[in-house]
């Protein structure tokens, strides 16, 4: 990947076919301190059930940033996530087995003349829609096993799934209603008409699946987290790694976790020179866990700043959700509650330990329990601290959210703020919780 202008604000509308990687081509150069705006198609579904991809995403090419080196890392204030499609199709998904080798998500090929990554075309609607170019046939990997399609209000705030004939309306305008961005090469997934549920209302909040830096080995981008990585142990296909231990390089963009919002701080490990910061899997909603496996995906546009923190050296990303999305024992402390500690330390003979604040270390794994010990160790090293009283903090002050089932967590605490500052992201806790 070659080094490019630098731009205080860079507009990224070019995607990859599924992958992420170092060899993957820059979307271009934005200076430490600049801005990222993004316009990225659906996730999941839409790559899904187009056979050409590589992986389960179409996320932007990867942006490189201004100083930053392997060992540094970036965090990614972000501003603004807006939705442009008017609709979407989701659920939870039945596999073709015919259509893939190792992978649904990763090694597609044609059921009928066995094309690899078959090219494919539209013809009507409805999950035998999507046809290989060479033979005709259903080329898909995918089907629902229970699907449903909702369309959103004008702002964003709420949605309704639809019944059969509402889907197939909206199926027949699928890319419009979709807002499929030009550069896009995936099939709306509005075409699938999935009408189960209907009459069903739902609060929207929009946030990004996907998001982070490259990693250092190429992968398929919906793969980049210990969970779903687990498909890549052992698989024949040209992505394929031998042992779990070969998953370490990943830098686990895809978390799926709804915090990851407009108001969030995302501090992303750079292992890469560059760090290789990527965008894409926008969704309208989703519950805690994604239940499915997949939910709302929305084409749109993300905003955010961006800025070197140099020689934080994690292995992955931590979180700074906005302070509304905390939960309650993880808050800063209000002056009440630090007077009234220090009312009871001086009672008791203790100095009160009252300059703290929060954060989140991502953990990925295999299965929660995984993805919670992956968290763990990835704090000790961040905090320095034994990993007893790291658990010991994050009883007291914190817990464990989860973000993804079957292995993506949120692990909570208050930390020290001397020793955040001493890593060099006290000033984004601070700035991002008024500390």
């Amino acid at each position: 990947m070659a080094q490019q202008e630098v731009q205080q604000e860079l507009y990224v509308d070019q995607y990859t076919l599924g992958l992420v990687g170092p060899d993957q081509e820059w979307a271009g150069t934005v200076a430490d301190g600049g801005t990222i705006r993004t316009y990225t198609p659906p996730g999941c579904w839409g790559p899904m059930v187009t056979p050409e991809f590589r992986g389960g995403h179409e996320v932007t090419r990867p942006i490189r940033v201004e100083g930053a080196s392997v060992g540094d890392a970036v965090a990614l204030r972000i501003r603004d996530v807006e939705v442009t499609s008017m609709a979407t199709s989701t659920g939870s998904m039945a596999e073709r087995e015919d259509a893939f080798g190792d992978d649904p998500f990763v090694d597609h090929r044609c059921p009928e003349c066995g094309t690899e990554w078959p090219e494919t075309i539209v013809e009507g609607t409805g999950e035998e829609s999507i046809k290989c170019a060479e033979c005709g046939a259903n080329a898909s990997s995918f089907g629902f096993e229970y699907g449903y399609t909702v369309a959103f209000d004008d702002d964003n705030t709420v949605g309704i799934t639809l019944d059969e004939d509402a889907a197939h309306e909206l199926a027949e305008n699928a890319e419009e209603v979709m807002d499929i961005p030009e550069n896009s090469r995936q099939h709306p997934i509005l075409l699938y008409e999935p009408g189960e549920m209907p009459g069903t209302l739902g609060r929207l909040r929009p946030f990004i699946g996907n998001v982070g830096t490259t990693p250092p080995v190429t992968m398929p981008d919906s793969h980049n987290a210990g969970d779903f990585g687990q498909f890549l142990i052992g698989a024949e296909h040209d992505y394929g790694v031998e042992t779990e231990a070969d998953l370490e390089d990943r830098t686990d963009g895809h978390m799926d976790i709804p915090q990851v919002r407009p108001g969030a701080t995302l501090i992303c490990p750079v292992k890469v020179d560059g760090a290789g910061v990527y965008v894409g899997d926008l969704h309208a909603n989703q519950g805690d866990g994604e239940l499915s496996l997949h939910t709302t995906d929305v084409s749109g546009t993300v905003t955010m700043d961006v800025e070197v923190i140099e020689g934080l050296d994690i292995d992955g990303p931590l979180l700074l959700p906005p302070e509304e999305d905390l939960p309650f024992i993880s808050k800063p402390y209000s002056d009440e509650e630090r007077e009234a500690g220090c009312e009871l330390g001086a009672q008791h003979g203790v100095d009160v330990e009252d300059d703290m604040g929060p954060i989140q270390v991502i953990g990925s794994g295999a299965t929660v329990n995984d993805a919670t010990q992956n968290a763990f160790d990835r704090a000790t090293d961040l905090l320095e601290m034994s990993e007893g009283e790291v658990r010991s903090r994050c009883t007291f002050t914190g817990g464990v959210q989860i973000g993804r089932l079957p292995g993506v967590v949120q692990l909570d605490l208050l930390a020290p703020m001397g020793v955040l500052e001493e890593r060099g992201i006290g000033h984004l806790v601070r700035e991002q919780y008024e500390l």
